[in-house]
């Protein structure tokens, strides 16, 4: 069974797989009609899909049944109720929702151990062998959907994300009136830190500005700080192997372990939030967004960062470039997915139900609906204008369009879509340092490896070292504490880990 989603390959497939969910025009019922067929089988659609849907929410929830709700669903002869769960607890919450056997008819669910276990016990339907029947949904690249399989099994459809999004967007305005330069090396990064919070770089004459802030998930998975940085200081990427196979976990390398003890003094120094171990993303978002903090390691697009902030200074200026570190330019590569959409067996119930559902995802990958979940409903939040289109109000589409557009298979202008939004210069930039990051991306060598422990004892295993991270940071161990977690980590089945990795490594490359 596979433990994450992969690679470069994954991120283009993932992105088509997920618009491409959507695209049939009849479901087929109880028998067994293809999206596109005819006929009196395919006359029987007549009643609307009642789908409740549970997805991760960043921000505030969207109105129940506003404009947008009213066009998908209309369009997909659908009735609609999206649970919005908070991105803060979300993973913890869907276990939750499958231990009581509460779950929603399609849900977003993640590549981590409980999840991989659950779709190993048949929590959810295996959808594989029906995608053939799904114009859009079976013209995506196989290879796509062979990155997410788990045993040999798809278990649902992933939601398209890019491979190297890690971005450093940073206060242009900040660094050119002070003189200070991009961060490349650890000590570049510390002196950045202590020139911003030491500096007053807003000019209002108090000690409240910060190089970079942190939330509590700082250091978790693919988008961890830690790992961003130290990959970029040529670190590897969550995992390390050698010719024989031999894996290590990022966290027994050298660069990682500096880029731990840089955030230590940061720490100790007061550079960084002292509260970063229980701060939400959102309070976090609030403070750049009000003006307090210079860089920021992203996968959003500098552009909104830029829109947000310059309604509270309006001097700001964000500026958008490739991480870059000792060993050039580097960045994790992450899974080409935002999560997978998946359809619970608990609820339901019926093969000919499941295909509905299938039928639904298909069409979001409609040229109509691509359209929609990209742009929002013409006249409200964008208008056209020769070969492109143009946003109207990017406040609208932050509250109304985007929470669906980062839910659901959504594929941008490289499926389906009509005339491409004009986007600003920042924009352009920060997705062309994206794309160019595909050369940079650093694989991790473990992503699609088997491994019975991780998925046992994963999450267990991944908890024990990212709590030794935060009290190292925080100064409640010291060297030698930390070296003992370590050991501690191996001893409760990092070992076994490890050895499983070699042994399915060893395996795949005969």
């Amino acid at each position: 069974m596979k433990k994450r989603t992969v690679l470069l390959l994954g991120g283009v497939l993932v992105a088509t797989a997920v618009l491409s969910a959507c695209g049939s025009e009849e479901e087929g019922t109880a028998a067994s009609t293809s999206p596109g067929a005819s006929g009196p089988a395919a006359k029987q659609e007549e009643k609307s899909l009642d789908l409740t849907l549970a997805v991760t929410l960043a921000g505030e929830a969207p109105a129940k049944g506003n404009p947008f709700e009213q066009a998908l669903a209309k369009y997909t002869n659908s009735n609609l109720n999206f649970q919005w769960i908070p991105t803060s607890g979300y993973d913890d919450k869907i276990n939750v929702m499958i231990a009581s056997g509460e779950l929603p008819k399609l849900v977003k669910v993640g590549y981590i151990p409980s999840i991989i276990s659950a779709m190993q016990n048949n929590v959810f339907w295996e959808v594989g062998p029906y995608l053939k029947d799904y114009k859009n949904l079976a013209a995506q690249s196989q290879t796509y959907y062979d990155n997410v399989k788990v045993d040999g099994k798809l278990y649902g459809i992933p939601i398209y994300r890019g491979i190297g999004r890690a971005v450093l967007q940073y206060r242009k305005d900040w660094f050119d009136a002070t003189g200070l330069k991009v961060p490349k090396t650890l000590d570049d990064w510390y002196n950045v830190m202590k020139a911003v919070a030491e500096g007053d770089p807003d000019k209002n004459g108090k000690k409240d500005t910060y190089g970079m802030m942190l939330d509590k998930n700082y250091n978790q998975n693919v988008f961890s700080t830690l790992t961003r940085l130290s990959v970029s200081q040529g670190g590897p990427n969550k995992w390390k192997v050698d010719a024989q196979g031999n894996f290590t976990p990022e966290f027994m390398t050298d660069e990682f372990y500096q880029t731990l003890k840089l955030f230590k003094r940061l720490y100790d120094e007061k550079l960084i939030n002292q509260d970063f171990a229980v701060s939400d993303a959102t309070v976090i978002d609030k403070a750049y967004e009000s003006g307090r903090v210079a860089l920021r390691i992203s996968g959003g697009n500098a552009q909104s960062m830029q829109t947000n902030l310059e309604k509270v200074v309006p001097t700001a200026v964000m500026d958008a470039v490739a991480l870059e570190g000792t060993a050039g330019i580097k960045v994790p590569a992450e899974s080409g997915n935002a999560g997978i959409l998946a359809i619970p067996k608990s609820a339901v119930k019926t093969e000919a139900e499941m295909k509905r559902i299938l039928s639904f995802l298909d069409k979001l990958l409609d040229k109509e609906m691509v359209n929609l979940i990209n742009k929002g409903i013409e006249g409200k939040h964008y208008k056209v204008e020769g070969d492109f289109t143009i946003l109207l109000d990017r406040d609208a589409d932050a509250k109304e369009v985007k929470p669906y557009r980062d839910t659901l298979l959504q594929r941008g202008e490289a499926y389906n879509m009509d005339k491409p939004m004009k986007q600003t210069e920042l924009f352009l930039k920060n997705n062309k340092v994206v794309s160019d990051n595909d050369k940079y991306a650093v694989p991790n060598p473990a992503l699609t490896l088997l491994s019975t422990t991780f998925t046992e004892r994963g999450g267990d295993l991944e908890q024990m070292i990212t709590d030794a991270e935060t009290k190292f940071i925080m100064g409640k161990i010291d060297e030698a504490g930390w070296k003992a977690e370590v050991e501690k980590w191996k001893k409760s089945g990092g070992d076994k880990l490890m050895e499983e990795y070699k042994a399915s490594y060893l395996k795949a490359k005969k």
